[in-house]
């Protein structure tokens, strides 16, 4: 069965949720725009290196650290 149509609707819904914490985000205006272009871009795997890397992901970067 193809049915990519649901997948799409779905993909969208999570790159317009990024989108939105993205911007909600305490980062600087640099970094929120470097971001929605990644997610926007490379709408898949953009929104997984956001999920793992970005602003407020489960990986916390140490405060004041290197």
């Amino acid at each position: 069965m193809r049915d990519y149509g649901l997948l799409g609707i779905i993909i969208l819904i999570a790159d317009i949720y990024a989108v939105i914490q993205i911007v909600k985000s305490a980062e600087d205006n640099t970094a929120k725009i470097l971001w929605v272009l990644i997610v926007a871009l490379l709408p898949v795997a953009g929104l997984v290196v956001w999920f793992l890397l970005g602003p407020g992901s489960p990986r916390q970067r140490p405060a004041g650290g290197i």
